[in-house]
């Protein structure tokens, strides 16, 4: 439009510079004699032109006038009628978010109740205001409706601010439909079935299956899943979403459900389950069933892990892992550590921080074996932050020296021609040296603890036993296959024997047949009881401070609870005597005693075998075994021991 005006005015204006030109040169050809007839044609052809000028000037401008007036009108009536019946909901606002005008459609579709005039839009529909002025919007729920907000300024006088509502009313519907109908992959796996069935008669085998089949068909039963066997001991599992999440809910009580088949007089089923949830594929949902179902069998079965892309989630977890019989394992592993070891040059074993009779016993026992393969070899300790000192002092009184480094020792002897064997723990942030695990580039690890989410990853070998009594137990099976007549000397058999003691309490929780024949073995090669029971000894003030600790007891649901006042040296000596101690108190399932140390707030965790206190741990952040667990927290005395009776009462209400 502005274009076109401006070439009128430009047309406008040489039409009259025309017409003035021929006016003037009519006149001049009019005085001359000779061009007077041209003069006065000239003259009446420049008059016409003139009157066209004034007709164009009077009658047409006021025409286009006319025209462009009535063409502003109709494009403003336009505007009007296409907001009033734009064919979205659609708000206008001012400054104080109040509606100042809204369409038709907002009136028949959104809010439809009375007028909206006056009325907070935050009020109406809970808007994030920043975001609806973004390239996101807000999306808001009104009526059962789902609506995508957006919002712009306008270009007019005052701070005003236009809102259109989207419907997507069934593209959630058809998302929701689609997660609801999202298929996941589940693996029931019956723990140790084999060793389970191996002395029973085929008419009781039958009884077990048809039992186990019956249970999986139960589990299913009322959705659309389907069931396939897919081995001796196992079921895959294809359901969708919402039949699953039930299920979860309830915290799978099909473990329950198993423990009441029974085998023989005395043992119960129990499940392993695997859950691959929120996968993008079935492909995937089975990695992560597997993945889920491996986390199951490394915290000793009986229990259900759900494996999504975000980590674990585990349920269940009651029973005490059965022990088998078999040394299958123990012999491939321990030929493929004489591989390793005999690939490289070096051998350095290191334990967990703050190593105790166990961790350091069952390294001095990989040491004195590799040593007498004819290997250099070190057990890398931290001298004064442990709990073993007469252990260590035990040995080298004995003359076995240059056993023990420190760790800026081992630091200083590691490279690519050494291999770094962990025993005692399989998490990273809890071993003597993270620079040495970090700087290792042969890895081999020997734990016996219950599988924890955060694991190390990068090992050539990972030996891991949750029915074993303690690594040193582990160590002992392994020594048995090491090539030749391996011989080590009685004061390791003693350090050994030791670490199975201290995990076992003397041999009476968390025992197995291969726990005696282990501690058969060190016998054998000349372990003293005598002299064993020596490396457990403690000072008075120790002994003392126990006592102390278990005179601040109270119970709570079955549960003792202590706690230290104040630190002193040996305090994770006598706060871990004093929960094995507290167990003895009847009526007593568990114990807990509560110190602090090092600006944080410790707790050792005991068990019978009623409760799991590993559960209990390790919803605090903790972990370790069915029947001895312990974890650190960063707060006061006060607040944990809140934090412990507030994880007692949900392991309590979820078992």
């Amino acid at each position: 439009m502005k274009g076109t005006s401006g070439l009128q005015i430009i047309i406008k204006l040489t039409t009259a510079i025309s017409a003035a030109a021929s006016l003037i040169a009519s006149f001049m050809l009019y005085q001359v004699p000779r061009t007077q007839t041209q003069g006065k044609a000239l003259f009446a052809v420049s008059v016409i032109a003139a009157l066209l000028l004034v007709l164009e000037y009077v009658f047409f401008g006021s025409t286009t006038k006319k025209y462009i007036a009535k063409t502003a009108a109709m494009i403003n009536k336009t505007e009007k009628e296409s907001l009033l019946n734009f064919p979205a909901p659609a708000v206008i606002i001012d400054e104080n978010n109040c509606i100042v005008w809204y369409n038709r459609l907002f009136g028949r579709r959104v809010y439809s109740e009375e007028e909206a005039y006056g009325l907070d839009i935050t009020e109406l529909f809970k808007l994030d205001m920043d975001r609806i002025y973004s390239r996101e919007g807000d999306t808001v729920c009104y009526n059962e409706r789902f609506y995508d907000v957006h919002a712009v300024h306008t270009d007019h006088g005052g701070d005003m601010s236009m809102l259109y509502f989207a419907d997507k009313t069934q593209f959630v519907e058809l998302d929701y439909r689609f997660r609801q109908t999202r298929q996941s992959l589940i693996i029931v796996m019956i723990d140790y079935y084999e060793e389970l069935i191996s002395n029973l008669r085929e008419s009781e085998k039958a009884h077990v299956l048809v039992s186990i089949e019956r249970l999986i068909e139960n589990f299913i039963d009322g959705t659309t899943a389907i069931s396939r066997r897919a081995g001796n001991d196992r079921f895959y599992v294809i359901m969708e979403e919402q039949y699953l999440q039930p299920i979860i809910d309830k915290r799978f009580e099909i473990l329950e459900q198993a423990r009441k088949i029974t085998v023989g007089e005395r043992t119960n089923i129990t499940l392993s389950i695997g859950v691959g949830h929120q996968a993008g594929d079935l492909a995937e949902s089975e990695k992560y069933a597997k993945q889920a179902l491996d986390m199951c069998l490394g915290r000793g079965g009986d229990q259900a892990a759900v494996r999504t892309e975000n980590g674990y989630e585990f349920y269940g977890g009651l029973s005490k892992g059965i022990s088998r019989n078999t040394r299958v394992k123990s012999r491939m592993v321990a030929n493929a550590l004489v591989e390793l070891v005999n690939s490289l040059e070096r051998v350095l074993v290191m334990g967990h921080t703050y190593g105790d009779l166990d961790s350091i016993g069952s390294a001095t026992g990989i040491c004195a074996a590799v040593k007498a393969m004819g290997k250099e070899c070190y057990v890398v300790v931290d001298k004064e932050r442990n709990l073993a000192h007469l252990m260590i002092d035990y040995i080298e009184e004995n003359s076995i020296k240059n056993y023990y480094i420190s760790p800026q020792e081992g630091l200083s002897k590691m490279n690519e021609e050494t291999l770094l064997i962990i025993t005692d723990t399989h998490n990273p942030d809890l071993v003597d040296s993270k620079e040495l695990l970090e700087k290792a580039s042969c890895l081999a690890v020997i734990d016996h603890h219950r599988l924890m989410v955060k694991a190390i990853e990068k090992s050539d070998l990972f030996y891991h036993e949750p029915s074993a009594s303690s690594a040193s137990e582990m160590v002992a099976e392994l020594l048995e296959y090491f090539p030749g007549d391996l011989k080590i000397c009685p004061q390791v058999a003693e350090v050994l024997m030791a670490g199975i003691m201290l995990d076992t309490k003397s041999f009476v929780m968390n025992t197995g047949v291969r726990t005696f024949e282990a501690a058969a073995y060190l016998r054998k090669l000349g372990a003293d009881t005598i002299a064993v029971k020596k490396l457990f000894a403690n000072s008075m003030e120790t002994y003392r401070q126990k006592a102390a600790i278990i005179n601040s007891s109270e119970i709570y649901r079955k549960c003792a609870i202590a706690h230290a006042d104040g630190t002193f040296s040996n305090i994770r000596v006598a706060a871990s005597k004093a929960a094995d101690e507290m167990l003895e108190i009847s009526g007593v399932n568990a114990s807990f005693v509560l110190y602090e140390l090092g600006g944080k707030v410790n707790i050792s965790a005991r068990s019978l075998g009623r409760y799991n206190v590993q559960v209990i741990m390790e919803a605090m952040g903790g972990g370790g075994h069915h029947e001895m667990a312990a974890c650190q927290l960063n707060t006061d005395m006060g607040d944990a021991k809140k934090q412990l009776i507030s994880a007692i009462d949900e392991y309590i209400r979820n078992n």
